[in-house]
């Protein structure tokens, strides 16, 4: 099959699409997701072609939108449910965590729970506070939950098929300021990529840089950055927080023996101090330097443009953490 270069709208589109064609169980459910065509975009069209058994718009209640989706999951449907951004759906944790993500475990496989929650997550747009934080490591936290965030369209249609296909719950997390970045995708209606599989976006010797979604556009840039100082960066991006892959990371690290961990959480409890630990633990001997974390400002995220950028992770910020220790 050949490559069409499409933007990450277009293959979030082209998954779903392609996903309820396949499966007839498979329905999308949320706010604005039918007539408006999504919050985003990524469904529009969608209404006409599957109608509005399923294609649902639901009420403003976060709440009401992942219990009943839970529910309709355990019922033996497949539903996508979305909820506008993440930060919503603190309003939703007790049917995401205390439900979805436990009750094939406290019920011994006699249910599954085949959801999908779509959100999306980041800063960069000047939202406040309430909408701009990066908060996935939270659902990561909890076992019998997936948590996948792309950073690219290849990466974006093949990880969301793989969860929709999946009989365990997903929380499938998109960057909104990355929507358009276009990457070339195979033109296949079965292309999947595995869940809770890592990738090395970039390959170098010198260090290794261990990052997701947003951070691996800022990642990419600093590494175009460090190369014209003769600094090779490897870039592995983890794509998926829970399973967490760190393989590849262990392998880049026995190369370089040098790590720079990219994310835009904030820096208390995240993914980094989780990474950071693990290398420590089994990679000891191969520890040539402190392990460096780039993260947002611990402060909730200002809404003047220029200081919301002073508080989020960069280029520079990271080609500053990797000379600290090259």
């Amino acid at each position: 099959m050949a490559d069409t270069p499409i933007t990450i709208r277009e293959a979030l589109s082209a998954a779903l699409r392609e996903e309820m064609r396949r499966d007839e169980r498979v329905f999308i459910m949320g706010e604005e997701v039918g007539v408006w065509g999504g919050t985003y975009a990524v469904t529009r069209g969608f209404l006409d072609e599957f109608g509005a058994k399923r294609v649902r718009d639901t009420p403003i209640s976060e709440m009401v939108i992942a219990g009943a989706a839970t529910g309709a999951a355990m019922y033996g449907l497949r539903p996508i449910a979305e909820i506008m951004t993440i930060n919503f759906a603190f309003l939703a944790l007790d049917a995401i965590i205390n439900h979805a993500a436990k009750v094939r475990y406290m019920f011994n496989g006699q249910f599954t729970v085949p959801l999908v929650i779509r959100t999306t997550t980041g800063g960069g747009k000047q939202l406040g506070a309430t909408h701009s934080h990066a908060p996935e490591v939270i659902f990561a936290h909890f076992p019998g939950l997936y948590v996948g965030i792309p950073s690219t369209a290849y990466d974006a249609k093949g990880m969301l098929k793989a969860a929709i296909r999946d009989d365990n719950p997903v929380m499938f997390v998109e960057h909104s300021t990355m929507l358009q970045r276009r990457s070339e995708v195979p033109d296949d209606d079965d292309f999947v990529l595995p869940i809770g599989k890592s990738d090395v976006k970039r390959e170098g010797d010198d260090v290794t840089i261990v990052t997701f979604g947003k951070g691996v556009e800022w990642s990419i840039k600093a590494a175009e950055m460090l190369e014209k100082d003769g600094i090779q960066a490897e870039i592995v991006d983890l794509r998926w927080l829970r399973p967490l892959d760190l393989e590849p990371v262990y392998e880049s690290f026995k190369k370089t023996n040098r790590c720079v961990i990219v994310e835009e959480s904030l820096p208390m409890f995240n993914v980094g101090a989780e990474v950071a630990a693990k290398l420590q633990e089994n990679m000891f001997d191969y520890m040539d330097a402190p392990i460096k974390r780039v993260a947002a400002m611990d402060q909730p995220l200002p809404y003047s443009r220029d200081l919301e950028l002073m508080a989020l992770p960069s280029a520079e910020k990271v080609v500053a953490a990797v000379k600290e220790l090259v």
